[in-house]
């Protein structure tokens, strides 16, 4: 795009474009090489300090660690909206029955859209809070106190799964949003802490946690396929399944614990801490709370990265917009066949898994391709064309339809194309400007710049899911 600085190559970055060429250097560039961090390369060293020095990752542990942390971070969202069949059986007229058709009631009907505006309205204010506490509160009391939390919150969630609400359906749906609220804030609050993180290492690392991510989406869709298929009750069904999450989040404790005992993620973090605006030491960082300690400098970081940010939330305000609102709500054309099929399994199969497996591929794909590049006017063109899956969505066989009767892919093939592409795209055009964005910036600002990405990321999501009430109010 016109008025986009060349990206150079930072300390901490893997990606080197392929022709810098000649140009002028601007006088931020300029203070920017006298920063701390430039001082760490002899002077005519193309090749960046981390690349030249860092020990090896023994068997890969921190990028598994890494791996499992991007699970982590999606994994209380992923196990919320793909319990459906609970939700739908808690908040349906007939709770009294455990099997049979569910009566519909505006709470189950609406209750997804509901669930993305309590989910990302919290997390957007956790993350303006995460960016401010980015130099004053170390990053291990934020992600560890976020993951405790989520932990709490689910333990109580699955406490409730037995606990007959029949009476109370209301406080029961207040109770559960609220629970989705602090979820959803400490899952971003930890997301975002991590991505911060990963934004020291070399981009594999920000890949495998993105991919993580997509990983944890594809494990619940999974889980509640089997849970559906193993347990006759649905009541079973969903205590099964959120007593999965709870060992999950306990083993992302226990991971997060071992990371800093590998030499491999040692280098990394005590590089980090050595160029940080809030000290030279690890006992610095975790302070944070000292004297002449104060937030980065945002607009240094939206100079280089403002391109990149506004991608990433486009595409997951579209993704939001359509999933897993309106996508869940497609339901098989055959349904009244009576298979299995086309009533259990077709959501879950075709919305859950299909998109999440697709998401995953296309995040996995950033490891090996990554094309265009951060400067890229493609990338951005790209982003904006995915707006055309809106009205694919809207026109497959959702029910119920109130307002827009017409179903113009009235087959079962165009929800399973259409969640495929939905998730590729979702997966590669997110993936892209988010493992970018740290890298294109000073090693001091990495950090930072991964929690302002996160920041719009989550934003878009926000956004969307705003747009999303509107769309499924309007079919």
């Amino acid at each position: 795009m016109d008025g986009i600085d060349p990206v150079q190559p930072s300390l901490n970055s893997s990606y080197v474009p392929t022709a810098l060429g000649n140009h002028n250097v601007s006088d931020d560039e300029e203070n920017e090489d006298q920063s701390p961090s430039a001082s760490l390369l002899p002077k005519h060293s193309s090749v960046p300090l981390a690349v030249r020095y860092s020990p090896e990752d023994s068997y890969c542990l921190v990028y598994i660690i890494f791996f499992l942390m991007g699970i982590g971070s999606l994994l209380p969202w992923n196990f919320f909206i793909t319990a459906k069949h609970y939700w739908l059986y808690k908040l349906s007229n007939n709770t009294h029955h455990s099997g049979g058709e569910e009566e519909r009631s505006d709470l189950s009907d609406y209750f997804e859209s509901y669930l993305a505006i309590a989910s990302t309205v919290p997390s957007v204010l956790c993350l303006i809070l995460n960016y401010v506490l980015v130099n004053r509160l170390s990053s291990n009391v934020r992600i560890l106190w976020s993951l405790f939390v989520i932990l709490l919150v689910f333990v109580v969630t699955t406490v409730l799964v037995k606990v007959d609400v029949s009476d109370c359906r209301m406080e029961f749906f207040a109770g559960t949003l609220a629970c989705v609220a602090v979820v959803s804030g400490a899952s971003n609050l930890f997301s975002g802490s991590v991505f911060g993180i990963s934004g020291h290492f070399p981009m594999r690392i920000s890949q495998a946690l993105i991919s993580g991510q997509a990983m944890g989406g594809t494990l619940s869709a999974v889980a509640s396929i089997v849970d559906l298929a193993v347990a006759e009750d649905v009541t079973d069904s969903a205590l099964a399944y959120f007593l999965t999450a709870d060992v999950f989040i306990l083993l992302c404790i226990f991971t997060y614990l071992l990371l800093p005992k590998l030499a491999y993620s040692r280098h990394y973090m005590l590089a980090a801490a050595s160029t940080s605006p809030g000290g030279n030491s690890e006992g610095g960082a975790a302070a944070g709370t000292g004297n002449g300690v104060s937030a980065p400098p945002l607009q240094r970081i939206l100079r280089k990265t403002w391109v990149l940010g506004l991608s990433v939330f486009y595409v997951f305000c579209v993704s939001i917009m359509v999933f897993p609102a309106v996508s869940s709500g497609i339901q098989s054309v055959n349904k009244d066949s009576g298979s299995i099929w086309t009533t259990t399994y077709f959501v879950p199969l075709t919305s859950f898994l299909l998109y999440n497996v697709a998401d995953f591929c296309g995040r996995q794909a950033t490891a090996w391709l990554q094309v265009p590049g951060p400067t890229s006017q493609v990338l951005p063109i790209l982003v904006v064309c995915r707006s055309a899956m809106i009205p694919l969505f809207m026109f497959c066989n959702y029910q119920p339809r109130d307002h827009l009767h017409t179903v113009l892919f009235a087959h079962d093939v165009y929800p399973v194309i259409f969640n495929c592409l939905l998730g590729l795209t979702n997966g590669y055009l997110g993936t892209l400007p988010m493992i970018y964005g740290p890298k294109v910036v000073p090693r001091e600002l990495a950090e930072a710049t991964g929690v302002v990405m996160s920041f719009f990321l989550t934003l878009g999501l926000a956004v969307g899911s705003a747009f999303s009430a509107l769309i499924v109010h309007s079919i």
